[in-house]
């Protein structure tokens, strides 16, 4: 508002030099002097807001710079490890040594929490635990050193039921019987599927392991040499081995007659329960019932590493597809504990109390996560995540020993068997990498091939 100075000027005297009018010509303006445009300019911006919708303003913008830093602060510490407790207010950077500890601390949970709760969270991956098949499995034996379930590549399952081997189809459902050893008077201690999943070998309870055809169902040949059932099979492309209650395990090529490819390889004091070769195919891992763990090469005859720490039978072995040279492996009814063993430096890793006797581990081909079975006395399925070893599920449903797995070809499913003579089929794994590996240079895994 224009003051009234302004339309109404004072005379001026004459007497000063300083005061001679100037020149303006016909035009009449008025002076400003008085009107303190410079002082109401800046009390109103570009909007036409009042000064007290500018403070408003101001305020939202600082609340907006407080959660900024806090939220630049969580970034840090999730993606960095950063470990910052506590983060500064660009507003308040004048005066933050006169603000209380404690108030501090609270500014920064506020705006942690908010930006915690405005977040959106990645939806919780839900494990169903109810088996979406079960077919009987009559037959199917308890006995904890025998490995009576394997599933192909071509999604086809065998199954050792007494002295017969049968095929199920995963995908037309159909069951066909591949071989009966009852004329001999033999039956059946183990199946494995080659890795093409064209042949299935056979252990037998007299000390026999064949090879079978599975689309043609001819058995191709049977190999001897073992003095004692074969309760362990493991295929390395066409080499094959078989682990015996002889205490012996023996490998052979299967394209050769066995004793020009045979391969005696003796350690184990008891009877061999487990076998499983390395995904890089040069190493054989073997667990026994004198409670020992050896890793195997493909040139020496004696075991290259030796892990004594469980105390119970290794029957339930497997590799990590996803970090190199991680091996796990789980104990009987006196250990209970699922063990990790870096076998790139022979030293032992984390260990992890089940509470009741390890049968069988498998890894998830596409995410860092394994699913463990069990017997005494749960009776229960596992999935942890490694290398947290944290419990993603706990599947129940089996009255008796969980001794036998199996995991799909697509890595999404598994099927499990016991001697409630059930096999139950759970969906347990994403398709979906879940989980990124490390990068770090110091990280051995990753390093190393």
């Amino acid at each position: 508002m224009l003051s009234p100075s302004a339309l109404n000027p004072q005379p001026v005297s004459s007497t000063s030099p300083a005061t001679i009018p100037r020149k303006t010509g016909d035009r009449f303006i008025p002076t400003r002097a008085s009107s303190n445009w410079s002082i109401n300019f800046h009390t109103i911006n570009e909007n036409g807001k009042s000064p007290n919708q500018n403070r408003k303003v101001k305020e939202a913008n600082s609340d907006n710079g407080k959660d900024g830093v806090a939220y630049a602060a969580l970034l840090k510490n999730e993606l960095l490890g950063a470990g910052i407790e506590k983060v500064s207010d660009p507003q308040t950077e004048d005066r933050r040594f006169q603000m209380p500890m404690q108030e501090r601390r609270n500014l920064f949970r506020v705006s942690l929490t908010r930006y915690l709760l405005r977040s959106p969270r990645k939806p919780t991956r839900k494990i169903s635990k109810i088996p979406f098949k079960v077919l009987d499995a009559p037959e199917l034996q308890d006995d904890f050193y025998l490995n009576l379930v394997d599933w192909s590549a071509a999604n086809v399952l065998s199954v050792g039921l007494g002295a017969c081997v049968y095929l199920w189809s995963a995908c037309t459902s159909q069951v066909t019987r591949l071989c009966d050893l009852s004329i001999d008077g033999d039956s059946v201690t183990s199946v494995c599927w080659n890795e093409r999943g064209n042949f299935v070998a056979v252990g037998t309870h007299k000390g026999y392991v064949q090879i079978w055809d599975a689309a043609a169902g001819k058995k191709l040949t049977s190999l001897d040499g073992h003095s004692a059932r074969v309760g362990a099979l493991a295929w390395n492309a066409d080499q094959l081995s078989s682990g015996s209650r002889d205490r012996l395990i023996l490998q052979r090529d299967v394209r050769t007659p066995p004793l020009q490819s045979e391969r005696r390889l003796q350690g184990h004091r008891q009877e061999v329960c487990g076998l499983k070769w390395s995904p890089d195919h040069q190493h054989l891992a073997s667990g026994g019932n004198d409670n020992k763990l050896f890793v195997w090469n493909n040139s020496s005859l004696s075991p290259v590493q030796q892990y004594t720490e469980h105390l119970a039978a290794v029957k339930a072995i497997a590799w990590s597809p996803h970090q190199h040279g991680l091996l796990a492996s789980g104990g009987g009814t006196a250990d209970r504990c699922i063990r990790f063993s870096n076998t790139l430096t022979c030293q032992p890793l984390q260990c992890v109390d089940t509470g009741s006797q390890v049968c069988n581990l498998a890894w998830s081909k596409h995410a860092n996560e394994l699913v463990s079975t069990h017997g005494y006395s749960q009776n229960q399925i596992l999935v942890w995540k490694y290398p947290s070893l944290t419990q993603v599920a706990k599947l129940t449903g089996h009255s008796y020993r969980v001794l036998y797995l199996a995991i799909s070809p697509d890595g999404e499913a598994i099927v499990t068997g016991a001697g409630d003579e059930t096999l139950r089929f759970w969906n347990v794994f994403s398709k979906t990498r879940s989980t990124k590996e490390s990068k770090s240079v110091l990280n051995l895994f990753t390093r190393i091939r």
